[in-house]
């Protein structure tokens, strides 16, 4: 079987969906790996895994209806090429582009990664109700004919619906997000000295930076032992991004040491007690809280779709208010003065992690609900012998 997966990244498709592909592989199948930037790091790491890579040009961000219909057809042409039994896609332009290319192209086994349903349902983009209007007819056309549609988080199937996106027949599908690995995120004990909060994310207004910085401010003047780390690079192309200047006042009017990005996530997971994210993006369910959780952190996040999928309030971490940075200095002001709590939230987040954020268990998941089961298996898969999705404290991974 040849499976065609799209991306909108080259480098995603080894940081957040690497394993998948290896698990395909595994499985006897012949993957090509399509993103819009050849990066040749990112090409050597699939070749030594045997997975083929090809471009196909897209503008990642912006409506421009030319250079959109021109990533369309450049997917039509490289699925008649290639000629795939299976097309995957995940990230918006992908799936709503790769739908439409697979009907004209002809391939009718589709399936879609809906990782969150982004910045034109978010509350930033509220006030735009034609781009909406005209995404929602987008998102229509790519998913029509879908046989999975995969969602993160027990939310977005009613947003979707309530959208119209979807119909109430369609095939949505519920699972623990993209999964994280507990080997690369290994589990580890909580550091010594101050309590140390981190953020990791893209430098977004509405990602809850400015939020966490306040919120740094306020905890500081009660507790001036904490430390606050943000990592994270300024988002120029973005509309709610963060830009130089933005990042030069986050790091000298407020306490927050202001890190421009890193390629060792884990390390400064190790080093930090507990996991922040304030966003009030419209998130799938985010990569760095699933990380968090396999180190074994406390975390503390906003009361939004996909981060309250993954923490439950008073017993890994605490949910807040999204827009509140006093509720959330008062969740970080409990944690920095009571240690205790902060070690019984990271042995819960851990222990999440095992029980329903595996990736392995992930892919196991999506693999046998897109068909794509072993003809040349290397062993067995992780819990083939177990039907029931995981499930623990409200998070689940069922069929909608």
């Amino acid at each position: 079987m040849k499976i065609v997966v799209l991306s909108s990244l080259a480098f995603s498709l080894v940081n957040f969906r690497g394993k998948l592909l290896e698990e395909m592989r595994r499985a006897g199948h012949e993957v090509v790996a399509v993103a819009p930037d050849d990066d040749p790091d990112v090409r050597a790491r699939l070749d030594a895994i045997g997975v083929k890579f090809r471009t196909v040009p897209m503008a990642r961000t912006g409506t421009n209806l030319i250079s959109d219909a021109a990533t369309v057809w450049a997917y039509v042409k490289l699925l008649r090429e290639e000629r795939p039994d299976k097309v995957v896609a995940y990230t918006q332009k992908p799936i709503i582009y790769g739908g439409i290319a697979c009907r004209i192209a002809g391939v009718r086994q589709y399936y879609a990664l809906m990782s969150g349903l982004g910045y034109v349902f978010s509350d930033a983009a509220r006030s735009r109700r034609i781009l909406r209007a005209v995404f929602c007819r987008l998102y229509r056309a790519g998913l029509k004919d879908a046989k999975r549609i995969f969602v993160f988080n027990s939310d977005d199937r009613a947003d979707m619906l309530a959208a119209g996106i979807i119909d109430p027949s369609s095939p949505v599908v519920e699972v623990p997000g993209s999964g994280v690995d507990l080997d690369r995120f290994g589990h580890a004990h909580l550091p010594p000295g101050p309590v140390r909060f981190l953020m990791i994310g893209r430098l977004m207004r509405d990602k809850g930076v400015w939020e966490y910085a306040k919120a740094a401010a306020i905890v500081t003047k009660r507790n001036p032992e904490v430390r606050f780390q943000l990592i994270g690079r300024a988002e120029t192309d973005n509309e709610t991004g963060l830009d130089a200047g933005d990042v030069a006042r986050l790091a000298s009017d407020y306490p927050v040491e202001v890190i421009d990005g890193t390629d060792d996530v884990p390390a400064f997971l190790r080093q930090c007690h507990v996991f922040v994210l304030p966003t009030y993006y419209r998130e799938g369910l985010p990569r760095t809280i699933l990380e968090a959780l396999a180190v074994g952190r406390a975390i503390v996040t906003t009361d939004m779709p996909g981060c309250r999928d993954a923490v439950t309030d008073g017993l890994n971490g605490f949910l807040v208010a999204p827009r509140d940075p006093s509720a959330l200095a008062g969740a970080m002001l409990t944690l920095a003065k009571d240690r205790n709590l902060v070690e019984r939230m990271a042995v819960r987040s851990r222990q999440l992690a095992e029980d329903v954020y595996d990736v392995r268990k992930v892919n196991a998941l999506l693999l046998d609900e897109m068909g794509i089961v072993g003809e040349r298996s290397a062993g067995p898969r992780p819990d083939a012998a177990s039907s029931e999705p995981p499930t623990i404290d409200g998070v689940r991974a069922a069929r909608a």
